[in-house]
């Protein structure tokens, strides 16, 4: 598995009208299903007239936590097409949102999974998109007399520094990327 996944940097919106029913795509970074639920009841909120507010979201670097939901649309016509525009996208940690309101006109199934995916299509196109590490996290405890040596393996590997604690036992907690983990791993350990 790599190391890195591709998320959205900033929130956006998109916008896509068919038969006088228009869908407001909303796109959001998100981390937890927590996070999804409070954004969708927000949505539902905000948009109480609206028909429709249908969704799809992709969690976790591996990509594995993944919804779409209809929201009373017929089976399959939005959420699937909206989570279709994740995956070809290779998105994760996202959440994307579309608002219908209904324009009086039926779009038949074919004509609702089209509008659905260019409404989530033009949300990730107005979006910045951007590479990210899966980093791991290490918590190193040595002896103050040992600082040297250890800020010296910091320096070359150059891992994030999330806290430290120094007294006659000191405490590093580190993040770096998930493949150079082992390897800091073993260069602390082999001082010990």
């Amino acid at each position: 598995m790599s190391d890195e996944y591709r998320t959205i940097a900033t929130d956006s919106e998109g916008y896509y009208t068919e038969k006088r029913s228009k869908f407001l795509a909303f796109a959001h970074h998100v981390e937890t299903a927590e996070q999804v639920k409070d954004i969708i009841a927000r949505y539902r909120k905000k948009y109480y007239d609206a028909r429709h507010v249908c969704y799809a979201y992709m969690l976790g670097a591996a990509r594995t936590d993944f919804r779409a939901n209809d929201d009373g649309e017929p089976s399959s016509t939005a959420g699937k097409p909206i989570l279709g525009q994740i995956n070809s996208n290779e998105l994760t940690d996202i959440l994307i949102v579309v608002v219908r309101y209904y324009g009086g006109v039926n779009l038949g199934t074919s004509g609702l999974i089209v509008a659905y995916r260019e409404a989530a299509a033009d949300a990730i196109a107005h979006a910045t998109i951007e590479t990210r590490q899966v980093e791991e996290e290490i918590v190193f405890t040595f002896s103050y007399p040992q600082m040297n040596d250890v800020m010296r393996i910091i320096k070359d590997m150059q891992p994030r520094i999330l806290s430290q604690t120094f007294d006659n036992t000191c405490e590093l907690r580190l993040l770096i990327r998930q493949s150079e983990a082992d390897q800091l791993r073993q260069r602390l350990n082999a001082l010990l």
